[in-house]
């Protein structure tokens, strides 16, 4: 059995304002026409279909056309859709019988009631377990087991059988998220992949931006990863993968097909910050012809002019890039004086100071706008305190 796993799409991302429909309609594009080409038995689309629970009408009949193309050119393949935590489960299930007219498969919800709803057969082929995103308080324990248990009393040919799950697993490279730890990330806790269970032949996942293995001495178990970028910081290859597996117990063959992006995502300098002189001729040397969005790395000495912004967007205006943002960073204070404190002077200083003095610490540029936003969340603290 071979299946396209892929993931993350966030349809109707926006970047710094830049509508991005032309190149995730690229994506689509170059997505069916590996359909086309290599045919697989299934795909599989392992959560964050829409980059918010409530996508424009314009996303949505994006993501219906792209769903309309595929079945076009591979009209007995099934697409099995969950729901990630960027997507509104229930709203993802509101067209699923429709949906199935078409071989498609969309799971929104964790059915407890009825688990072996969340078990497509493929006949003659194999199975796909399609988990959708949970919250780990709400999935019964063992869950994942039964489901893997009910698909082996079934399975008397042995065929291939295949689990789907958005989840956070332990050990997973987090690269291009932002504000993730080795517990969260996301807003998903982390878990150890045998939580998920045992019996599977490949667990294809969704969340985690960056393509990867897990390591678990078998080789089965992956994040297809975004297939394009949707930050700066995701600076690395954008892929679909392709999985082929001919029998139950049998090693995946594992190929990845890469995804080109109309606008990739620059950072300048590509390694290390600028000064802010340095990064404006950067900007003014880049290629006029090339579409792009751009971020500044900007090493600063205290602050940036006010009208760094503005002046960005001038020397960007006449060229095929967008400027998107100043990454600014303070050049790091050594001083003991910055990076400690004593318990009686954090028990006395305002909060806003203390955080002022961290960002000091580690590089931060905490400027106006961010200082409003800690007293509105301070503000919003200290009235739900009241209550």
């Amino acid at each position: 059995m071979k299946i396209l796993h892929t993931s993350d799409w966030h349809l109707g991302h926006m970047l710094y304002g830049y509508d991005r429909t032309e190149e995730q309609q690229s994506m689509l594009d170059q997505m069916v026409e590996i359909v086309r080409d290599h045919k697989p038995d299934a795909f599989i689309l392992a959560g964050d279909v829409y980059d918010t629970p409530q996508p424009s009408a314009a996303v949505q009949t994006m993501l219906t056309k792209m769903i309309v193309a595929l079945h076009d050119v591979h009209p007995t393949m099934p697409i099995i859709m969950t729901a990630g935590n960027h997507d509104s489960g229930s709203k993802h299930e509101i067209f699923r019988t429709p949906w199935e007219a078409l071989n498609v498969y969309a799971i929104g919800q964790l059915n407890k009631k009825h688990p072996e709803t969340h078990i497509i057969e493929i006949p003659g082929k194999g199975y796909i377990l399609a988990i959708p995103y949970t919250h780990e308080r709400n999935i019964p324990d063992g869950f994942f087991q039964l489901l893997l248990d009910i698909t082996a009393k079934s399975n008397t040919d042995q065929l291939p059988v295949f689990m789907t799950a958005h989840a956070t697993i332990k050990g997973c490279d987090y690269a291009g998220h932002e504000r993730a730890t080795e517990y969260i990330v996301g807003g998903i806790d982390t878990i150890d992949v045998e939580q998920i269970g045992q019996g599977y032949d490949y667990l294809a996942l969704g969340h985690i931006h960056k393509p990867q293995f897990i390591h678990t001495g078998h080789h089965n178990v992956r994040y297809s990863g975004t297939p394009i970028a949707v930050s700066f910081d995701e600076n690395y290859d954008h892929s679909v993968t392709m999985v082929e597996i001919s029998h139950h117990d049998e090693k995946p063959v594992i190929t990845t097909l890469p995804i080109t992006n109309l606008h990739p995502l620059v950072t300048l300098p590509t390694d290390g910050y600028a000064s802010w002189e340095e990064a404006k001729e950067l900007l003014r040397n880049y290629p006029n012809d090339i579409p792009a969005y751009i971020r500044l790395n900007v090493q600063i000495d205290d602050f940036l002019p006010v009208d760094a912004k503005s002046e960005a967007i001038r020397i960007a205006e006449s060229k095929q890039c967008q400027f998107c943002h100043i990454n600014a960073k303070r050049k790091c204070v050594n001083s003991s004086e910055t990076s400690t404190m004593t318990i009686q002077e954090f028990q006395s200083e305002p909060p806003i100071e203390i955080v002022k003095r961290y960002a000091d610490y580690i590089g931060i540029v905490f400027d106006e706008e961010m200082q409003e936003m800690f007293k509105q969340v301070e503000q919003m603290v200290q009235e739900a305190t009241r209550k």
